[in-house]
């Protein structure tokens, strides 16, 4: 946790640029989950143009347009502040553009551009854009039931032997059809919009786990997060043309 222990610090990076779909959700439900389980909890939104802080539990990165996530990536680089605080064991989850910038190049309007290298990978262009809903069977070693989401990216992702993938596909995209998403440490990534966290909320434990140094939490009454993801895996394996 971050220095002051009875808090969960999180932060939102840069938000200015990297927002897209809805991707502020992931702060509220980080949030909402700690306070629901009585964890103090502390958000901050810190723009591109201020430095961001060494101190937090959890940096959330969200996804945008090739322009902004070029931005970040060139600023990120000289803060410094994702590599230090990701080896000091802080939890870094990005989406989309912001996945793609932790690896180790990503492109944007065409020209190849370097990333953070916090996760072995590098992206570059599909052949078509990834459009949809997102799927996928997540890895056992993280002990959490299926993953869904909301994809729309252009990019293809390649993960190097440093790195796991977070999920196997069953339903879109993701990396490159086969895989979706990866993470190492504490570091994970994925091109889940949706909210991912509100899709997922025992992604979100996992990360508020990790954050902690928790084996488990006490449990909430997700009814109405297991309705929506019941509703979505049900729409992605229905037949093509039927409701």
């Amino acid at each position: 946790m971050s220095t002051d222990e009875s808090r969960i610090r999180i932060v939102w990076v840069y938000p200015d640029l990297l927002s897209t779909y809805g991707d502020r959700g992931n702060v509220l439900i980080l949030a909402r989950r700690a306070e629901q389980r009585r964890l103090p909890v502390e958000t901050m939104e810190v723009r591109s143009d201020q430095p961001v802080p060494r101190s937090a539990d959890i940096y959330l990165i969200g996804g945008g347009e090739d322009g902004p996530q070029a931005l970040a990536a060139q600023r990120l680089a000289a803060d410094g502040t994702l590599r230090a605080s990701a080896e000091s064991g802080s939890v870094i989850f990005a989406i989309c553009a912001g996945y793609q910038l932790l690896g180790h190049s990503f492109f944007a309007k065409g020209v190849q551009c370097p990333g953070l290298g916090l996760l072995d990978l590098h992206s570059d262009r599909g052949p078509t854009r990834a459009v949809g809903e997102l799927a996928g069977d997540i890895d056992p070693r993280l002990g959490l039931p299926p993953l869904s989401g909301f994809e729309n990216h252009g990019g293809r992702t390649h993960l190097g032997r440093g790195v796991n993938p977070l999920a196997r596909v069953t339903t879109g995209v993701g990396n490159d059809g086969t895989t979706e998403g990866a993470w190492f440490g504490k570091t994970l990534g994925t091109y889940s919009h949706g909210p991912a966290l509100a899709r997922n909320p025992a992604l979100a434990d996992l990360l508020l786990r990790w954050a902690i140094g928790a084996d488990r939490l006490p449990p909430l009454d997700d009814t109405w997060p297991d309705r929506l993801r019941a509703e979505r895996r049900a729409a992605v394996a229905a037949p093509a043309g039927r409701p």
